[in-house]
């Protein structure tokens, strides 16, 4: 009878598909003596914090390099396009002031840009051809003082203490004779390429009086049109920190084109009093070289040095040194603070640095705009960063059951309109406003 109703039961269990589980497995606890393994912990938590911030930062870092990689390559290969817009903006920088006296003084927009623009090319263009007159008409000069000053030069190497012989002279001259001569297709190549360099300067000269010329027409226009790029939250910073940043780049070009003046003019007067040949382009050099603080005035100062030497002997050279050195030192302490002012102040060794990236980025132009660019983007910084801190404190809401509670914030706090209007400086009844610094 129990065997009937075991087969039953298995039958009816069938019948309704349902099958018993198999009888557990009875498991013997560990002995006694066995060592506990403790559970591992989540990989997450296994991590110092330092090294995962290290970790969180480094990713970021690698993104933001490479987008700046692409960056740069994209920069390079337009150059030219960049190099001259740049230039364009610091010639408007220059020129717009003048724009907006015409203008206050009841000139139309198109005459009084076509007034200035003109009248600043054809200053510009006269003094190249000044100084190309110049060096053309005292070449044969500066040619027969050359070879007089190099035989100076051997005279004074063989009486001097340093036991120079005629001999080592000779096979010095030869060697440099010999490298001209072994280095003729390398020569001739440079030449082939300085044309097309002259191809590429008179392409990015042409680019920038045409961007010129827009710039000093509808600089306004066009601010408001690159505004429309920028997201929206971020707008109305980026608004404020606009006119602040050319107001920063106006006061630069004017201050250095003020001390790049002094400058030339000085140190020419000195070299012209000292009867140094090519005293007019020395000091026309000297103007441009000032435009690369610190590396443009050394490397101009130490070219009219060469030349006195070459020309008008040791002493005259070492009078050309002391006159550049103490004008040098009258522009790095008195005329850059008193001109330039704190608005563009930038540490000394943000200017070396930036001077060296621009160089190695983008040859001399990239040393040129080096320093305006450093001096504008600390003014953006700064500036954003003091309006964010004035935002955030403004839409942080008062502590409960504070007096402040029934104060109304301020009018524009919390909102999307901009902090500060763009104005023209070149429209009638607009000055010429500068912030102070603070």
């Amino acid at each position: 009878m129990g065997e009937r109703l075991d087969e039953r039961r298995a039958e009816a269990e069938a019948e309704h598909g349902h099958v018993p589980p198999p009888p557990a497995e009875h498991i013997p606890p560990p002995p006694s003596y066995a060592p506990d393994i403790p559970a591992k912990p989540d990989p997450v938590t296994a991590i110092p914090w330092g090294i995962r911030v290290a970790g969180e930062a480094a990713w970021r870092l690698l993104v933001l390099a490479g987008t700046l990689w692409v960056l740069m390559q994209v920069i390079s290969a337009v150059q030219i396009v960049v190099l001259a817009f740049v230039a364009a903006l610091l010639i408007t920088a220059l020129l717009q002031p003048t724009v907006a006296r015409l203008r206050r003084a009841g000139l139309p927009r198109g005459f009084a840009t076509a007034l200035t623009a003109i009248g600043g090319f054809v200053v510009i263009g006269l003094i190249g051809w000044f100084v190309v007159w110049q060096i053309v008409a005292n070449v044969d000069d500066l040619s027969n003082r050359v070879t007089d000053g190099i035989n100076e030069l051997k005279r004074w190497l063989l009486n001097s203490p340093f036991h120079v012989t005629e001999t080592q002279i000779n096979n010095i001259a030869k060697s440099l004779s010999d490298a001209i001569g072994t280095n003729t297709e390398a020569i001739t190549s440079a030449g082939l390429q300085g044309v097309t360099v002259v191809v590429e300067l008179l392409t990015g000269i042409l680019l920038a009086m045409f961007s010129t010329l827009f710039l000093l027409y509808d600089g306004k226009h066009i601010w408001e049109w690159a505004l429309k790029l920028v997201p929206a939250p971020a707008r109305p910073g980026v608004a404020g920190a606009g006119p602040r940043a050319w107001r920063t780049l106006t006061a630069y070009v004017r201050g250095t084109v003020i001390v790049a003046l002094i400058d030339a003019i000085f140190i020419g007067l000195g070299v012209y009093f000292l009867d140094v040949p090519l005293a007019v382009p020395l000091a026309v050099f000297i103007f441009l070289g000032a435009f690369v603080p610190l590396v443009g005035a050394v490397v101009s100062g130490a070219l009219a040095v060469v030349v006195a030497l070459v020309t008008n002997g040791v002493f005259t050279a070492l009078i050309v040194l002391v006159v550049v050195l103490a004008v040098q030192q009258i522009e790095g302490h008195i005329l850059q603070p008193f001109i330039l002012g704190r608005a563009v102040r930038v540490h000394p060794l943000a200017v070396v640095l930036s001077v060296a990236a621009g160089s190695l980025v983008a040859g001399i132009g990239g040393a040129v705009v080096a320093v305006p660019l450093v001096a504008v983007t600390n003014t953006v910084v700064g500036y954003l960063r003091r309006y964010s801190q004035e935002h955030i404190t403004r839409t942080q809401p008062p502590p409960h059951g504070s007096a402040a509670a029934d104060v109304a914030p301020p009018p524009g706090a919390g909102t999307s309109e901009p902090a500060e209007e763009f104005t023209d400086p070149a429209e009638p009844g607009h000055g010429d406003q500068r912030d102070r610094p603070e």
